[in-house]
C-alpha cells in the first residue's frame, strides 16, 4: 500500500482499545475533552494496524474488528464517533454492515474503504449512507483528513481550545480563571478552581484522594485527607446545585467528573 506515512504496520493481532485519556489542547476532541472514538473495520491485519497507528498518532481512541458482526458489537459497547469500514469483509459486505449501523447509531459518520474504483461502487456506497469513500491504495494522511471532516461537519468533535477545558455544559477558561455552567457565571475560590480544573483535565476519570492531594495541595496531608472531601462538597454546591449533578463519588476509590445526566 502506498503510503507517505513514517509509520509502518506491526505483525501483532488487531489492537485493543486504547485507555481514555484527555485529549491535548488544540486537538480534535469530543465536546466533552475527551478522546474521538474511531472504530476501524478491516479484515487485512496489517493494513488494520497501520490505520490504528495512524490515527492513535493523532491521540484518538481507536478499536479495531475484522468482520461484520464483531464491528456491530463494538460499535454498541464503544458508542464510535466515527467509522472506517472496508466494503469487503468475511461474513457480510460493508454496506450491510452499513445499514445494520444505521438502525441504531443514525448519525455516526462512515468513511468506506474499498478496493473497488468503479464510479458505480462509490455510488452505491453513498447511496447506501456511506459520508465519504476511499480507494485502495490511498496514503494515511488522506484517510486522517477526510475524518477530520467528517467529524467537524457532524458535530462529533472540534478543535479543543487551548484556553477552555469543558464537560458538558460546564466551561472553564485557563486563561481568564471564569466558570460557567449552562451559560451562567459561577465563582470560585484559587483552591476550588485548581480542583475543578484537575477534575475536568480527566473527564470521566476516577481520582484518589492522594491524587488530588498531590495536584492541587502539592504536598501530602497525612491524617486530614479530609480536605478532599470538603473542596468537593464546595464545589458540588456551586457546580451542581439545582442541575444535574456532575461531580461523583466513587467509593472507597475517589472522584469523577462527567456531564450531567437529566432526572
Amino acid at each position: 500500500m502506498a503510503t507517505t506515512s513514517p509509520l509502518t504496520p506491526t505483525t501483532s493481532a488487531a489492537p485493543a482499545e486504547t485507555a481514555a485519556v484527555p485529549a491535548p489542547a488544540g486537538e480534535l476532541a469530543r465536546p466533552d475533552g475527551s478522546p474521538v472514538r474511531v472504530l476501524v473495520v478491516d479484515d487485512e491485519a496489517p493494513l488494520a494496524d497501520l490505520l490504528s497507528m495512524a490515527l492513535r498518532y493523532e491521540g484518538w481512541q481507536v478499536r479495531t474488528e475484522c468482520d461484520g458482526a464483531s464491528a456491530l458489537r463494538a460499535a454498541r459497547d464503544s458508542r464510535p464517533d466515527a467509522v472506517v469500514l472496508d466494503v469487503m469483509l468475511p461474513d457480510m459486505d460493508g454496506l450491510e454492515v452499513l445499514a445494520k449501523l444505521r438502525r441504531e447509531t443514525p448519525d455516526v459518520p462512515v468513511l468506506f474503504l474499498t478496493a473497488k474504483d468503479a464510479v458505480e461502487d462509490r455510488i452505491a456506497g453513498l447511496t447506501a449512507g456511506g459520508d465519504d469513500y476511499v480507494t485502495k491504495p490511498f496514503s494515511l494522511e488522506e484517510v486522517v483528513a477526510r475524518l477530520r471532516g467528517l467529524l467537524r461537519r457532524s458535530g462529533a468533535a472540534a478543535v479543543r481550545n487551548e484556553s477552555l477545558l469543558a464537560v458538558g455544559d460546564l466551561v472553564l477558561n485557563e486563561d481568564s480563571h471564569e466558570v460557567s455552567r449552562g451559560g451562567d457565571n459561577i465563582h470560585l475560590t484559587a483552591t476550588e478552581f485548581e480542583l475543578l480544573r484537575y477534575l475536568m483535565r480527566n473527564p470521566r476519570r476516577v481520582l484518589s484522594k492522594a491524587q488530588i492531594l498531590d495536584r492541587v495541595w502539592s504536598y501530602d496531608f497525612g491524617g486530614q485527607a479530609n480536605v478532599v472531601e470538603l473542596y468537593i462538597s464546595y464545589l458540588r454546591r456551586k457546580i451542581d446545585a439545582g442541575r444535574a449533578p456532575m461531580i461523583h463519588t466513587r467509593r472507597g476509590a475517589g472522584y469523577l467528573i462527567k456531564p450531567g445526566e437529566p432526572a
